[in-house]
């Protein structure tokens, strides 16, 4: 199995944004949250600045929409250069619509479960999604503790992939850091999104690479 680190810039200076990306293309994926402080409580960035970001990046965008009306939205950011856009179930009013819309523009679309959502919500949109994005922190906010009692959810999704021939990216996004990554990988992980831990250090690069040995040392001792 395939692992991927996918650094988050919400961690980033947003004021020298193409400065920082250009500090972790030892990544696979720039993970780019969209918050709109509605479906969260917090306000990034939008279709423009993602647009741009696109242009620069080294690494394929990894866009996490955290926002009301994805029906609408989702697309519009395959559109504009993410190779993978994420939309949330809880959002969604029509999420099979909104992952084919995605597909149809050659990116990867990507479903997420807030902790409170059980993995079997998106059982039956598996064959619809390329990755479901499994929050181990609420969404909203970046340097939140890492929720363990979420993981299970990776194994079940894993298995009702298996069951439906679904090759399925599994993916976590809170609190990743050296301390959790082995839970993350030994539950199921493949994709791992790290903002903080990446960022908030003098070397970012330095952590994607110790969180990319990490997470295949866990594999390792998994299998």
């Amino acid at each position: 199995m395939a692992l991927r680190i996918a650094p988050s810039i919400l961690s980033a200076d947003f004021a020298n944004l193409e400065r920082d990306i250009a500090k972790v293309a030892d990544g696979d994926l720039l993970h780019v949250d969209v918050m709109d402080a509605h479906f969260v409580p917090n306000m990034t960035l939008g279709l423009p600045v993602v647009k741009r970001i696109a242009e620069v990046s080294p690494l394929p965008l990894d866009v996490h929409l955290m926002i009301d009306d994805p029906d609408h939205w989702a697309a519009r950011y395959a559109e504009v250069g993410a190779n993978s856009v994420t939309f949330h179930y809880e959002a969604a009013k029509d999420a099979v619509a909104i992952a084919r819309d995605i597909r149809s523009l050659d990116a990867r679309a990507s479903v997420a479960i807030k902790p409170g959502t059980p993995a079997e919500a998106v059982f039956d949109l598996l064959p619809e999604v390329d990755m479901v994005l499994v929050m181990t922190v609420e969404p909203g906010f970046g340097g939140q503790a890492f929720m363990p009692e979420v993981l299970p959810k990776l194994g079940a999704l894993r298995e009702a992939a298996q069951q439906a021939g679904v090759d399925l990216w599994l993916q976590v996004d809170g609190g990743i850091s050296l301390d959790t990554v082995a839970d993350a990988v030994g539950a199921g992980a493949d994709t791992l999104v790290a903002g903080s831990f990446v960022y908030h250090h003098h070397d970012p690069g330095s952590q994607v690479r110790a969180l990319r040995e990490a997470a295949l040392a866990a594999q390792d001792h998994a299998r």
